[in-house]
């Protein structure tokens, strides 16, 4: 029995949303001399162990950063393989989470991807969206700055008074609309950055950083990672009582 399994009638706390950045497919891939492609390919497959583990371990919603507005700039030979890959995993994987009960929900700008590929994500979240196991959000093509200004602007458009506006309406233009925010965000490979994912959501998150390359995040790591989460408290600004 894993740790968690041993400390879950404990004082473990299982976080309900749990978001990662998904970090060092490249310099896993760098260290055992293979394309950084082989790296985007195993940080997918990782991905599926990941998505099972969360469902096991009983968490209900699972954010992962796949793309941001700013990996437009890397080579586009790059691109297009994550483009081909994002692509491979809805026509291989789309069967297999629909019957795990995991519902798909893309968050981000779908209009830069190609009008089929923007087909796919569509029916891949129709089929899945009434699965009540887990809720996949999957960031391509987001950015929290991007998704901010596109809640003012939509705000805007909707003639909404200024007074009328406070955090609960703004929280409805968000793409995570009707979610709570993730009470803990992992990111892997060490960077000590948010990059630019979930700003407003993630305001008072737990944080927990490793220097695991994500092909290598396994469930040991994801269970030490909500240990650790488990023992902190979180006060929301406010002081213990």
């Amino acid at each position: 029995m894993s740790t968690v399994g041993k400390k879950r009638e404990g004082a473990l706390k299982i976080p309900t949303h749990l978001a990662f950045i998904m970090d060092g497919n490249g310099r896993w891939a760098r260290a055992r001399r293979l394309p950084r492609q082989a790296g985007h390919r195993a940080g997918t497959e990782n991905l599926r162990r990941i998505i099972e583990a969360c469902g096991d371990l009983g968490i209900k919603i699972l954010t992962v950063y796949a793309f941001s507005t700013e990996n437009w700039g890397r080579p586009e030979k790059e691109i297009k393989g994550l483009l081909n890959i994002l692509e491979d995993v809805i026509d291989r994987e789309l069967n297999a989470l629909h019957a795990q009960g995991v519902q798909l929900r893309h968050i981000g700008e779908l209009e830069a991807l190609s009008e089929r590929l923007q087909e796919k994500v569509r029916a891949a979240v129709e089929l899945t969206k009434n699965n009540q196991r887990l809720v996949l959000n999957v960031a391509w093509n987001y950015g929290g700055r991007q998704e901010i200004l596109r809640a003012i602007q939509e705000i805007v458009r909707a003639g909404i008074r200024p007074e009328e506006i406070d955090e609960a309406l703004f929280e409805r233009y968000l793409f995570t609309a009707g979610l709570p925010d993730p009470d803990l965000i992992i990111r892997t490979s060490g960077e000590l950055r948010v990059s630019n994912f979930l700003i407003w959501q993630g305001a008072y998150a737990e944080y927990y950083v490793t220097p695991t390359f994500w092909p290598s995040f396994n469930r040991a790591e994801l269970e030490k990672a909500i240990e650790i989460y488990s023992q902190r408290e979180r006060r929301f600004g406010l002081v213990p009582e």
